[in-house]
């Protein structure tokens, strides 16, 4: 029979990933403002930041599995405050993500707590090639988003494309900004 210790850590894992599950529900709230009705889940869009993270990384001579984790706890802290659009952040105040996390994993067993905290962390002060590469992920894939609703006929998307193209900094996320904007979203079928 496990003891007390291994109990109570395997019941923080498991309240975690149950918090965790809410990103599987909660929507990606920016899209409501240009008419989105059903926009795309935290958890979808994380799936696919973390996805672009390792290919970006795997190009730009970074660890694309580090990359991936990165990118896969990028908001995760939304759990806890939602999905705050970009036009209501000047109204808000908000912890920051590090802050958050902290408070999510503190039942966790040390080993896994450190292990996001860390990965946040690194995240949020792009300091190494994995972060940046992750948080042009994020951009990326917010700017295919926004292609992906304008090919579905939503309108006013255009400043969600350009602002996320702007900030991309790696070369090969940059690269990607600009065949996004090329490609048609349904290209793959034709192959």
């Amino acid at each position: 029979m496990a003891d007390e210790t291994t109990d109570r850590d395997a019941t923080g894992v498991v309240a975690f990933a149950y918090e965790m599950g809410v990103l599987k529900r909660l929507r990606r709230a920016g899209w409501w403002h240009v008419g989105v009705r059903d926009p795309e889940s935290v958890a979808e869009h994380s799936l696919r930041v973390a996805q672009l993270a390792a290919l970006i990384a795997s190009e730009e001579g970074g660890d694309p599995a580090r990359a991936a984790y990165l990118g896969m706890w990028h908001d995760s802290q939304e759990t806890r405050i939602g999905d705050i659009p970009h036009s209501a952040r000047p109204y808000v105040e908000v912890a920051g993500n590090e802050r958050i996390t902290a408070d999510q994993t503190a039942a966790l067993p040390d080993n896994a707590a450190k292990s996001i905290r860390e990965a946040v962390l690194e995240y949020e002060t792009e300091e190494t090639i994995e972060a940046r590469c992750a948080k042009d992920a994020d951009r990326l894939e917010c700017l295919m988003q926004a292609v992906e609703y304008r090919e579905s006929g939503y309108q006013r998307v255009d400043g969600w494309i350009e602002s996320s193209r702007a900030r991309i900094k790696t070369d090969f996320g940059r690269r990607l900004a600009d065949a996004a904007l090329q490609v048609s979203p349904l290209s793959w079928r034709d192959r």
